[in-house]
């Protein structure tokens, strides 16, 4: 009687955090920097000026500067390092065909230290550099690899795109409240936001969502503080 051949095992499907570092700094910063900074802007222009006028204008501003900032910055800031892993990629492929035993000893040290015996050590660098030369030396040398790669158009998409977003609610808020009740109402809504953002961050990332919260919200009561103080003396220089 023939026996059935074994089952292959089902693949096993891993979802680790750093696969989200990329958009997920992007976003989380944004989206902060949208809601603290627009806000704010609310709180102390209505403090200052309390017409809806002003603080309309100043918050329409604040969140088209801001998103046009962020994502300036980001994809400059990106660039740079997307430059920088370039450099160092195109060096490492003139050192490959210019001393490539060289590279596969230095390749086979890297092993070596990380615990392999120097004989496998030697047979790992010699089978990935005859697989793929450049991809291990990026990989193990230089610290590059694929889910953190540098990627300048989709940070800044992504920093704009999430700025807008934090900066939305206080704007509404700015169009459609009287002024009477506008800076309670933005402060409230505001820390709700930033608590609910933290957390969810925090948990994305692996990291505890109440210290998550409770750090984003307490940062974003200061900063409106602190901007409603301006905006106070400013209208009481000015009155």
């Amino acid at each position: 009687m023939r026996r059935a051949p074994p089952e292959r095992p089902a693949r096993h499907r891993e979802r680790h955090k750093g696969e989200r570092i990329g958009w997920l700094r992007a976003a989380v910063l944004g989206a902060n920097d949208g809601l603290i900074s627009t806000s704010s802007l609310v709180v102390g222009v209505a403090a200052a000026e309390p017409s809806r006028a002003a603080v309309l204008l100043a918050a329409v501003a604040g969140l088209v500067a801001g998103a046009l900032s962020m994502a300036a910055g980001e994809y400059v800031s990106v660039s740079s390092q997307k430059d920088t892993e370039q450099a160092d990629l195109e060096r490492e492929k003139s050192e490959l065909a210019s001393s490539p035993e060289a590279e596969r000893a230095e390749l086979a040290g890297i092993y070596a230290a990380r615990g392999l015996k120097p004989d496998l050590a030697a047979r790992v660098a010699e089978q990935l550099m005859e697989h793929d030369a450049l991809g291990a030396h990026a990989r193990d040398e230089l610290g590059i690899h694929e889910l953190t790669r540098a990627r300048p158009i989709q940070a800044a998409v992504a920093s704009a795109a999430s700025f807008a977003v934090g900066a939305t609610p206080p704007a509404l808020f700015a169009a459609l409240l009287p002024a009477g009740v506008l800076t309670p109402s933005v402060v409230a809504i505001t820390l709700v936001l930033l608590l609910a953002l933290g957390g969810a961050a925090a948990r994305l990332g692996g990291a505890s969502p109440l210290r998550g919260a409770v750090r984003v919200a307490f940062w974003g009561a200061v900063a409106m503080a602190c901007t409603a103080g301006v905006g106070r003396l400013f209208g009481a220089v000015t009155s």
